[in-house]
């Protein structure tokens, strides 16, 4: 069991997935979830927007305004943000005061490289709640690809394992360990993710890819399983509007941003970072 003052291997990769932003209609409602329900605690609060995070990291930005229109299911954006327990009895800890709650969860899965919980917010944003083996329990291939399948869970095997303690939110050291996103076309996306922000893929399903650095099973995915064809993202749509890619590794930064320049794809310099937008207008930040 990794100590939780280690950082994950998610993070210590040469990039990963820092935070998201979602746009939502309710924003008393989707925070008073992610707070109650996911266990972050509320950063920053102002009437347009609430910051969550983990003790004091943030891991999730809320915003809403007049114009907000909801988002159909098909729409390119989110699949999940699946936040990442520092360990197997803080998954357990997280699922046992769900099941107090009454929360209805979607799904659980064993991945072979991950145990995960999957739920949606108020406003049908996936959620994914899970705990990585560590990486030498992990198959890798001859072609560093990594295996993974959908198992099914032994949800009560994993809840009999909770502490009894009370459960006070997230532990120290949970973070964003991926995001899956609902696109239009994979090959589209593999040539955004792969070939122009460097990233691998580790892993294929039908209908999705899998994107990573240094050997992770997965920073980033890809599916087409309720968007097949989507068009780019319109502004004011509920759901992802962006989220932050972090570099751990300058060089692996600066090959990005050159990769971007040699296709045309414009990028604006922000105080986090440079922003551009994906092939389906789903926004994000590549930050160092």
């Amino acid at each position: 069991m990794s100590n939780s003052s280690e950082a994950a291997f998610a993070l210590t990769r040469p990039a990963h997935v820092d935070r998201a932003h979602l746009v939502v209609t309710d924003l008393d409602t989707t925070s008073k979830f992610y707070h109650e329900i996911i266990g972050l605690s509320v950063l920053e609060k102002s009437a347009s927007g609430v910051l969550l995070g983990a003790h004091g990291l943030p891991l999730l930005q809320l915003t809403t305004d007049s114009t907000v229109t909801r988002a159909p299911r098909q729409a390119a954006g989110l699949f999940h943000t699946a936040f990442l327990m520092p360990n197997r009895l803080e998954l357990a800890h997280w699922l046992a005061n769900a099941a107090h709650k009454g929360v209805q969860l979607d799904g659980a899965s064993d991945h072979l490289v991950s145990e995960a919980l999957y739920l949606s917010d108020p406003e049908g944003n996936g959620i994914e709640i899970y705990r990585d083996r560590t990486p030498d329990e992990w198959t890798y291939f001859p072609d560093g690809t990594v295996q993974m399948a959908t198992d099914r869970l032994n949800l009560q095997a994993l809840y009999d394992s909770a502490p009894k303690s009370d459960w006070n939110g997230m532990a120290p050291g949970t973070s964003v360990g991926h995001i899956h996103l609902q696109v239009g076309d994979i090959p589209q996306a593999d040539a955004f993710y792969r070939d122009v922000l460097g990233l691998k893929i580790m892993a294929r399903y039908p209908g999705a890819s899998f994107f990573a650095t240094g050997g992770y099973h997965h920073h980033i995915a890809a599916n087409i399983w309720n968007s097949r064809g989507a068009q780019p993202r319109q502004d004011n749509m509920t759901g992802l509007s962006d989220y932050t890619v972090r570099f751990n590794d300058k060089e692996a930064l600066s090959k990005a941003l050159a990769a971007l320049k040699t296709q045309e794809i414009s990028t604006t310099k922000t105080a986090e970072g440079h922003a551009l937008k994906d092939p389906w207008g789903i926004g994000l930040t590549l930050a160092a």
